[in-house]
């Protein structure tokens, strides 16, 4: 899988939202999920980004897992779009409003070296701790309530 950078493929919705594709990535027994290092706030994420015109969502969503978290993954579910909640002050030219599309994924490899690895770290969490380290992002949390992860 290729990486990409830029945004000139991007695609934003009718109303000028930012079609964002994430993954909930899982291990095989729904145990834990894997959270990465935001590379802006310091905390951590889950693995997400830009939605691009040359590919369909569920492509979008396994190439960002592999940019970002060096996963590769089988996608199990949708779990459906969940809006930007963030405040407008927190919104930019470079940071608009997005909509998310987030898919349960199963982890079947982790690879020792991918495009992102210099800048990001990876772990994994069970419930408990995920929901504790992605409340800043209340997306974020949602996605990984409406996941399988055993509670």
């Amino acid at each position: 899988m290729e990486s990409r950078t830029g945004r000139s493929k991007q695609r934003y919705s009718e109303s000028g939202d930012r079609l964002v594709a994430g993954v909930v990535p899982l291990n095989e027994a729904k145990t834990h999920v894997l959270l990465i290092q935001s590379t802006r706030r310091h905390g951590w994420v889950l693995p997400k980004g830009g939605w691009e015109s040359d590919e369909s969502c569920t492509e979008a969503a396994q190439r960002e897992a592999w940019e970002e978290a060096g996963i590769v993954c089988n996608v199990d579910y949708d779990l459906g779009t969940i809006r930007d909640t963030r405040a407008p002050k927190h919104m930019s030219k470079d940071a608009p409003r997005s909509l998310y599309q987030f898919y349960e994924v199963t982890v079947t490899r982790e690879e020792a070296d991918w495009p992102e690895k210099h800048k990001r770290t990876r772990q994994w969490a069970n419930f408990a701790e995920a929901s504790e380290a992605l409340k800043h992002r209340p997306e974020l949390v949602e996605a990984l309530k409406r996941s399988t992860i055993q509670r």
